[in-house]
């Protein structure tokens, strides 16, 4: 029977065991992870968390202890600050193995890495934190259980409660006034600033307006023209055949009749540069007409 034979003695003696336990437990403290083989990885994992869980007890006594087996300053001053504060809420398992997959050259045997959980080298925790940070799906809200809720809270609203806070009620009525009031005012002043915005554009389009009838004159006056030389050339035929009659002073002022005196100054001063030659020969033409009807008459006279 194997009594009291537990552990691996790693091939070694046991000073040799005590003293390679007692220096990497010491690197690792300092460091925070060492690189060795699979078995001196999981036989060092018992006192090195035995040192930290004397580390978070922090008295003498600990301390004490703890110097037995580290001799190294600066790993008791990890040990009893940062390591008893980082795991003061952890109880066991302060570290962990990472297996490398490749095996030592000089006898085959498999590597390992042991580190401390939360360490500057330890990447895996903070990998896990952010996978584990995942969002719980919402449970969606049935619709059914809402439509009851309200049908029993409307139900449970008696009459008589309604009546016992007549002064909500009354609160609801002039806020709802109130609001009423507010729009109407708004409309006001929207139908004001229409009106305001009507009037300024009036004046610009009446402005705009007076253009085309200042360009549709000369038409008229064309129009006009055209007919008082209509009117000429018939008389201008008219009179040799009308020799012997005495012509009356009334057949020379129809034309003047036609066109007035200020219905002449509107047509001259808004007829283009075109019509004005064709005015001229209208001219022309009643000067002749009465430079005959007088020779005409002359001889008659005679």
């Amino acid at each position: 029977m194997r009594h009291l034979k537990a552990g691996n003695r790693l091939g070694v003696t046991t000073s040799h065991r005590r003293a390679m336990m007692r220096n990497m437990v010491t690197s690792i403290l300092e460091i925070g992870q060492i690189t060795c083989t699979l078995a001196r990885a999981k036989e060092v994992r018992k006192p090195l968390e035995k040192m930290i869980s004397w580390g978070k007890q922090g008295d003498l006594h600990a301390r004490r202890q703890a110097l037995r087996f580290v001799k190294s300053k600066e790993a008791m001053s990890q040990l009893f600050e940062e390591l008893a504060e980082r795991y003061k809420d952890r109880n066991g398992g302060y570290s962990r193995i990472i297996k490398l997959g490749k095996n030592r050259l000089g006898d085959n045997s498999e590597m390992a890495i042991i580190q401390l959980l939360g360490s500057e080298a330890d990447q895996l925790s903070d990998l896990k934190s952010q996978s584990g940070k995942k969002k719980k799906p919402q449970k969606k809200e049935s619709t059914i259980l809402k439509e009851v809720s309200e049908e029993v809270r409307t139900e449970s609203t008696t009459p008589e409660e309604q009546e016992v806070d007549p002064e909500k009620n009354e609160s609801d009525e002039t806020a709802e006034t109130a609001e009423v009031q507010v729009e109407t005012t708004r409309d006001e002043h929207e139908v004001e600033t229409k009106d305001e915005i009507a009037a300024e554009v009036a004046p610009e389009q009446s402005d705009t307006e007076v253009t085309p009838e200042v360009i549709e004159v000369p038409e008229e006056t064309a129009s006009a023209e055209t007919e008082m030389e209509t009117k000429d050339e018939i008389a201008a035929e008219a009179v040799p055949d009308q020799s012997d009659v005495e012509v009356t002073p009334e057949v020379i002022e129809v034309p003047e009749e036609t066109a007035p005196a200020e219905t002449k100054v509107e047509t001259e001063a808004a007829v283009p540069d075109e019509v004005v030659p064709v005015q001229n020969d209208a001219k022309v033409i009643l000067e002749q007409a009465v430079h005959e009807e007088i020779d005409s008459e002359k001889k008659t006279s005679d």
